[in-house]
C-alpha cells in the first residue's frame, strides 16, 4: 500500500507577528492621525495621537466650502476619465502599431526607441518649456492638460503594452486578414478584446497619478476655476498659521473617490493585474 506523506505548513510566528505590527503601524497609523486630525477643534491640536473629545464634523463641511469641492473634484474627474479612455484607445494602439512593424520597419523601430527614451527623462527638465509651450499654444486649462496627460502617459504604456503584445501570436492577425478585415477592424476586433489584463494594469497606472498629481497642475492651471482637488489643499495654509483640522478633512474628501472606486471595481483591477502577470 502507498502511504500518503501530509506535510504540515509550518508558520513563522515572531517574523508574522513582527511584520503584522510594522504593517499596522506603517499604515493604519498614517490613517488613524488623518482620520483623528480632520475631527477635531483646533484648541486640541496640541496632542495630535488623542481621540477628540468633542468629534467636529463641522470641519468637513467647512473644507467643502473653502475648496469649492464640486466645481474641484468635476475637473479632476473630468481630466481623469477623458485621459483613461484615450489613454487605453490611443496608446494601446500605437504600441500594436510599433509592435507588429518594429521588425520589418525601421521607421517604427526608431519610433520605439524615441517613446521609451523619454522615460529616462525627469519632468522637472521639461517644467519650464512647458510652460512656456502651453500658454503659446493656449492649452494651460482643463482641455490642454488632459491632452498632456495622454501625451506623458505613452512612453511607459507603449512600454507595457508591446511587451504584452508580443505574446499574442501573428497568427491571429494574418487569419484575420485573409479573411477580409483592415488592420484597424484586427486591432478592435481581436487585440484590444486580448489587451483586457493589460488595459486593467494601465487604467490603474493612469487614473492614480492622474487623480493624484500635484505638479503638473501646479505650473500649468493659474485659473482658479479650473483648478484641481490637489491644488486646493494650498487654501489652509496661511501666512502665519495653517488649518490642519481643515486640511486634513479636505484630505479624506479628495481620498474618497479613488477609494469608492477601488472598493466597487477590486474585482476586476486584482483579476487583470493578476492575469497579466501570468504569461500564458
Amino acid at each position: 500500500m502507498k502511504t500518503k506523506t501530509i506535510y504540515k505548513e509550518k508558520i513563522n510566528w515572531p517574523v508574522t507577528i513582527i511584520l503584522s505590527v510594522l504593517a499596522i503601524f506603517f499604515i493604519l497609523g498614517p490613517l488613524y492621525l488623518t482620520i483623528v486630525i480632520a475631527l477635531k477643534e483646533p484648541i486640541e491640536m496640541k496632542n495630535v495621537l488623542a481621540w477628540p473629545k468633542n468629534i467636529r464634523w463641522e470641519n468637513f463641511v467647512d473644507a467643502w466650502k473653502m475648496t469649492d469641492y464640486p466645481r474641484k473634484f468635476a475637473n479632476t474627474f473630468f481630466i481623469t476619465a477623458v485621459n483613461l479612455i484615450f489613454t487605453l484607445g490611443t496608446n494601446s494602439l500605437v504600441a500594436y502599431a510599433i509592435t507588429r512593424n518594429r521588425h520589418k520597419s525601421k521607421f517604427f523601430n526608431f519610433l520605439y526607441y524615441y517613446f521609451i527614451s523619454a522615460m529616462f527623462i525627469p519632468f522637472n527638465v521639461l517644467m519650464l518649456p512647458l510652460v512656456k509651450q502651453a500658454n503659446l499654444f493656449h492649452i494651460d486649462n482643463v482641455i490642454g492638460i488632459t491632452f498632456l496627460y495622454i501625451v506623458f502617459g505613452l512612453p511607459m504604456n507603449i512600454f507595457l503594452y508591446t511587451g504584452y503584445i508580443k505574446s499574442i501570436p501573428m497568427a491571429l492577425d494574418e487569419a484575420a486578414t485573409i479573411d477580409g478585415a483592415s488592420p484597424f477592424q484586427v486591432f478592435i476586433n481581436i487585440i484590444f478584446p486580448i489587451l483586457k489584463p493589460m488595459n486593467a494594469t494601465v487604467a490603474i497606472l493612469s487614473v492614480m497619478w492622474t487623480w493624484n498629481d500635484f505638479l503638473m497642475p501646479l505650473i500649468l492651471l493659474s485659473d482658479q476655476s479650473q483648478q484641481t482637488l490637489q491644488l486646493t489643499q494650498y487654501v489652509f495654509q496661511g501666512q502665519y498659521s495653517t488649518q490642519y483640522n481643515l486640511a486634513f478633512a479636505s484630505y479624506i474628501l479628495v481620498l474618497l473617490p479613488i477609494l469608492v472606486v477601488y472598493i466597487f471595481c477590486q474585482k476586476w483591477i486584482i483579476s487583470g493585474v493578476t492575469t497579466g502577470a501570468v504569461k500564458q
